[in-house]
């Protein structure tokens, strides 16, 4: 019974603190810790058929290694002091096809091609934002994704914009 009651505990969803998007076959990847103070700009690679095939975050000025494969052009979405993502929209098939960026200050940024199974991802808590993503890969592109949300680690006064 005892065994039972551990293995119920350890499978429940309340030990599931990260959703990941997609099939998820492939190499493992995850943003440095480090990176989790705040995401400043974020790289994305498109195949012609609208397959994401990488992602590269950027956190204090420093770019990640790259996650995924290494071809095609990559597309650079960098933010502005005290902009943040709050909002992540997409689709996958076998690979993620789709993904859709929305940030603090009304900003969006579009990846790839929509088709397929949609999610939609945001904090569940007001004042969290994107720190970290997280997910899989294989030869052509990433098969699964997921996002890290935490508060930022310094309040950026926001810039005057009137």
């Amino acid at each position: 019974m005892l065994l039972w009651l551990t293995l119920t505990i350890l499978w429940s969803t309340i030990c599931w603190a990260d959703t990941m998007y997609g099939n998820g076959k492939g190499r493992y990847f995850s943003s440095p810790p480090e990176d989790e103070k705040g995401i400043t700009g974020i790289r994305v690679s498109v195949s012609p058929t609208g397959i994401i095939r990488s992602i590269q975050v950027r956190s204090a000025g420093n770019w990640s290694e790259k996650y995924g494969i290494s071809v095609g052009h990559s597309h650079e979405f960098n933010l502005f002091v005290g902009e943040y993502i709050t909002e992540v929209y997409g689709s996958y098939r076998i690979y993620i096809r789709y993904l859709v960026l929305y940030t603090n200050f009304g900003r969006v940024a579009t990846y790839g091609k929509k088709g397929g199974q949609s999610f939609d991802e945001y904090s569940d808590q007001f004042g969290k934002v994107l720190t970290g993503v997280f997910g899989q890969y294989q030869a052509l592109g990433i098969t699964g994704i997921g996002f890290k949300w935490d508060y930022p680690s310094e309040s950026v006064p926001l810039p005057d914009l009137t």
